[in-house]
């Protein structure tokens, strides 16, 4: 996790000082990098809640489930956040909030239509996992430096195609030229960050699995949970996936667009089910031993 948090830092360093030398002006550099990141850096969660129709739910609305939560917040130890239901078929859960204050677990009616009781309270305590550990505020950094490179591609090349060539009056380079300057160079930016926050996400997402394996001292539970969440996600229909495919990283599973699309394990955002069904299952004969 470090070492790709430093290699992301250092992208970044590199996109900045690669932008100011391709002639992109310093407060046009500070402006889009500065902002797009407060509006992800303190939107984001809100963003999410709003597009996946989640609801903020009391303890007198919803007291099965606040119950869960109260018991694992009291087994590890950190504080309650929010409780939230997304009424959709997907069946997920997910954790959202930049700041202790703004956390919120979530879980969709379609989970809790499949689920059990343990196996609720194994997802839950994966999602839990996120929050005491600072997942989503990680993650929220990690991934702005893409959005910042997506976003200065589409502006960039709309301002080459409209501009055309030629020189600037003063005899430098062409505004159309700069622009393809800056394409070009976001364009790499965005290719190496997707790459790393890609490969960021799988190390959380193992991690989440590990603590919640441990914190409920039941792996088979999260397994059980595992298997029937990733076998039930072929039979919703295709345009329902793609609607939540882009929350893909903040979610328990990831919600395949489409029957039949796999995903290189290099642009996944969570590993192989394989990989974190046998890593529960070390965990449990680990626990089975007494170790």
């Amino acid at each position: 996790m470090a070492t790709t948090m430093v290699l992301l830092a250092l992208v970044y360093a590199a996109f900045v000082v690669a932008l100011l030398w391709a002639g992109m002006p310093w407060w046009l550099v500070l402006l889009v990098v500065g902002g797009v990141a407060l509006v992800q850096y303190f939107a984001s969660d809100r963003i999410a809640m709003a597009a996946l129709g989640a609801r903020e739910v009391t303890p007198q609305q919803d007291p099965e489930l606040h119950a869960v939560v109260d018991r694992l917040c009291a087994l590890a130890d950190m504080p309650k956040p929010k409780v939230a239901v997304a009424h959709t078929d997907v069946p997920n859960a997910f954790a959202t909030g930049h700041s202790r204050g703004s956390t919120m677990v979530c879980v969709t009616t379609g989970l809790r239509r499949r689920l059990d009781n343990v196996e609720l309270e194994a997802v839950l305590a994966h999602e839990l996992s996120h929050v005491a550990h600072r997942d989503v505020a990680v993650m929220t950094v990690a991934a702005f430096l893409g959005i910042v490179a997506g976003f200065l591609v589409q502006a960039g090349t709309r301002f080459a195609l409209l501009t055309g060539g030629g020189r600037s009056r003063e005899g430098g380079p062409a505004p159309a030229v700069i622009a393809l300057l800056v394409v070009v160079i976001s364009a790499i930016v965005w290719a190496l960050s997707f790459l790393l926050t890609r490969a960021l996400s799988r190390y959380r997402e193992l991690s989440a699995d590990r603590a919640a394996a441990y914190l409920t001292a039941r792996p088979s539970a999260l397994s059980s949970a595992l298997v029937k969440i990733s076998g039930d996600m072929a039979r919703i229909p295709t345009q329902d996936l793609r609607q939540v495919e882009p929350f893909n990283a903040f979610f328990f599973t990831p919600a395949l667009s489409g029957k039949g699309v796999s995903l290189s394990a290099l642009l996944s955002t969570h590993p192989p089910t394989e990989q974190r069904l046998a890593q529960l299952a070390e965990i449990s004969r680990q626990l089975g031993r007494g170790a």
